[in-house]
């Protein structure tokens, strides 16, 4: 036999085998930003697969983070999300009772498409062809259920040939987190509410200009105040006073009007919208004791309370969202999820401007957010407000923090 032959079949099967267990390696070591086609660039398939996720459950905010990690999940599994449907009730335990509503019914399905092209992608269920190739892929729990492990369960099953991978088990909300706020970020800025929804908060918008503009306030702008002094959330917010050793996360109806009032550069006299719980808004004290200048006034107090009832409470949720988001001034909680995750779009906002840092802010930039739980650095005004858009997750925003930026 000729010997540079069998030396050359020895080193082409030598060098194979090498650069197979290289890629081996590869795909069990390096972390999946590094991957090509989890988290890097895509590789090419023949044809589509999807992703399919539990109903998406409790507060509007919530399942907002949910939806976004499922959408994140299926760009790392290079695979399309299946519109999954969220829930237009709140019940914590009452699974029956949670009410499911299309996706399509709150957001706009083709507008999500085409602003996150390239980035994420939804499907519908008719899409499918073979709805009974599927994968069920079984979301692990308890505190064994690592971080590492999930994303280890990821990874094994990243080149599965099912045409849907269905993952059973837990609320995406509690997943372990492997995506960057920046990411987050991207996908909310893909959702826009549909149009039915979004001139509901046209209404409430347009009542509170129209009370500033006659009295010539703050050139028809508004502060928004998402206010939680309600009875249930002082109860809660204590107990993670007590549990955490920490005394900022709570406060009072006064502690918020005095730092309100505080804001520095704030022009009066001006409308302040308090975005509160529905008990709240039977209580008109909540309206009293405001400094002379600032105007509150609630969904009652404004007349518009018949456009919130006629909705199930995820779409009242979605127009008070919208009404804040709006404000030329947010004042939130910063363990709040419904503030924190406005603070994060109106910073992705302000980003996109050039402001980097929400520290020594000024009123002449557009979108300033406080947390009136935080007082302001030597000042009795609350903290100035600006989600750390390169954070390496969501944790912050998901659970709260008074790390806020500044």
């Amino acid at each position: 036999m000729d010997l540079k032959k069998l030396f050359g079949v020895r080193v082409v099967s030598k060098s194979f085998f090498l650069i197979a267990m290289v890629l081996v390696i590869r795909t069990l070591l390096l972390p999946p930003e590094s991957w090509g086609g989890f988290g890097g660039e895509r590789s090419p398939r023949p044809r589509v697969r999807y992703l399919e996720v539990p109903q998406i459950v409790w507060g509007l905010n919530n399942q907002k983070i949910a939806f976004a990690r499922a959408c994140l999940t299926a760009r790392l599994l290079n695979r399309t999300l299946l519109m999954p449907s969220f829930s237009a009730t709140l019940f914590y335990k009452e699974i029956h009772q949670l009410h499911p509503i299309s996706f399509d019914k709150v957001f706009h399905f083709d507008r999500f498409n085409s602003l996150c092209k390239g980035f994420v992608q939804l499907a519908r269920y008719s899409d499918l062809h073979n709805r009974s190739d599927t994968l069920v892929l079984q979301k692990g729990s308890g505190r064994k259920w690592t971080v590492e492990r999930d994303l280890y369960q990821l990874k094994e099953v990243y080149d599965d040939e099912a045409e849907t991978i269905q993952v059973v088990g837990k609320n995406p909300f509690l997943w372990h987190d492997h995506f960057p706020v920046k990411d987050y970020a991207k996908v909310f800025e893909c959702l826009v509410l549909v149009d039915d929804i979004s001139k509901e908060a046209d209404k409430v918008v347009a009542k509170i200009k129209e009370l500033g503009s006659e009295s010539k306030m703050m050139n028809g702008g508004y502060v928004a105040v998402h206010m939680r002094i309600e009875k249930d959330w002082m109860i809660h917010c204590k107990k993670r006073e007590q549990r955490s050793n920490m005394s900022e996360i709570c406060s009072s109806k006064d502690e918020i009007m005095s730092r309100v009032a505080s804001i520095p550069g704030l022009k009066l006299p001006t409308v302040v919208y308090l975005a509160v719980a529905d008990a709240l808004v039977e209580d008109g004290s909540i309206l009293n004791g405001w400094r002379e200048g600032l105007v509150a006034v609630e969904k009652k107090k404004l007349g518009v309370l018949e456009i919130y009832k006629k909705h199930p409470y995820l779409i009242q949720a979605a127009i008070d969202y919208e009404v804040c988001s709006r404000a030329d001034v947010f004042v939130g909680n910063s363990y709040s999820t419904f503030s924190s995750l406005l603070v994060l779009e109106r910073s992705a906002k302000m980003a996109r401007m050039g402001v980097v840092t929400a520290c020594g802010i000024r009123m002449d930039v557009r979108w300033p957010s406080y947390a009136y739980n935080l007082k302001a650095m030597g000042e009795s005004g609350p903290r100035p407000w600006m989600t750390n858009l390169s954070d390496s997750s969501l944790q912050a925003i998901s659970y709260g923090s008074n790390n806020i930026s500044c």
